[in-house]
């Protein structure tokens, strides 16, 4: 009658206050013995495993700051080529000077704001991103630019990706309020009775595409993730949200404040008040 045999194989765990171990045990039985016996690797340790999370954990890390390094140059290297393509096209006089300059203030904001779901998920991308307006603000130390970068920093650094308070900021200072200004060029003969240097057109291009682009911008960075919404609820929220952005904006304050400055503090206000932080 021939021999039956099994034949198995053991982990055993042992911790020490530092680690924890394996040891491995080979198990054999016949019908006419058995026997236990550790076999080498007496002390294989947790975190040697490759797919333990601190086995490499410098790895993960530089992977990150690369990562985020590499964002920052790409996003900064945009940036910068967009300013340089419109001060040709307006060197060439194929547009204005002050259409360029509004341009570039409205796309490179919204584009930077986008390029945010490149960085990585460390806790430093948000700095690493910081830097791309600073770079590039030394192209330009003009008094408007000084407070756009400035919104633009806290917006990032202090709201980033996962709340909406900054992301509809920006969209109501690039987006909104970029747009306003155009279209109250273009179309503003019909002002407002309350501030002769604003206009119909203008007010009304704000609210509308202060609104859209809002939206548009939390649909992108909701269906990546970084947030949940309710957006029945959220458009009467943004609504409002321009609705004041769009009064602020149409004040006769800009001696005093300027509306790089009171359109994104007044949307911040009252995303808070709407969103929560």
């Amino acid at each position: 009658m021939g021999r039956q045999s099994l034949h198995t194989m053991s982990w055993v765990v042992s911790t020490t206050p530092t680690a924890i171990s394996f040891s491995i045990y080979s198990y054999t039985s016949t019908s006419r013995f058995s026997s236990l016996r550790r076999l080498p690797n007496p002390n294989l340790s947790l975190n040697a495993l490759p797919w333990h999370p601190r086995s490499r954990p410098l790895t993960f890390r530089t992977a990150a700051l690369l990562q985020d390094a590499g964002a920052a140059a790409v996003v900064t290297a945009g940036a910068y080529g967009l300013g340089l393509t419109f001060d040709n096209l307006t060197q060439r006089k194929i547009i204005e000077q002050s259409l360029s300059r509004k341009l570039v203030h409205i796309l490179s904001g919204l584009l930077f704001m986008v390029s945010w779901s490149i960085f990585s998920t460390s806790t430093e991308a948000r700095y690493f991103a910081s830097l791309v307006p600073v770079v590039n603000c030394l192209r330009e130390l003009l008094r408007g630019p000084l407070y756009y970068v400035l919104i633009l920093l806290v917006c990032t650094m202090v709201f980033w990706r996962e709340s909406p308070i900054g992301v509809i900021s920006l969209s109501m200072m690039c987006g909104g309020d970029g747009i306003a200004d155009i279209m109250g060029r273009r179309f503003g003969s019909l002002k407002l009775p309350y501030n002769q240097q604003k206009s119909w057109a203008g007010s009304i291009s704000m609210f509308v595409f202060g609104f859209l682009i809002s939206i548009g911008m939390l649909h992108y960075f909701s269906a990546l993730g970084y947030f949940q919404l309710d957006w029945f609820w959220t458009m009467e929220k943004v609504a409002l949200i321009s609705l004041v952005a769009t009064v602020v904006e149409s004040l006769p304050t800009t001696k005093v404040v300027d509306d790089n400055i009171s359109v994104p503090l007044a949307s911040m206000v009252m995303a808070f008040l709407s969103f929560g932080f």
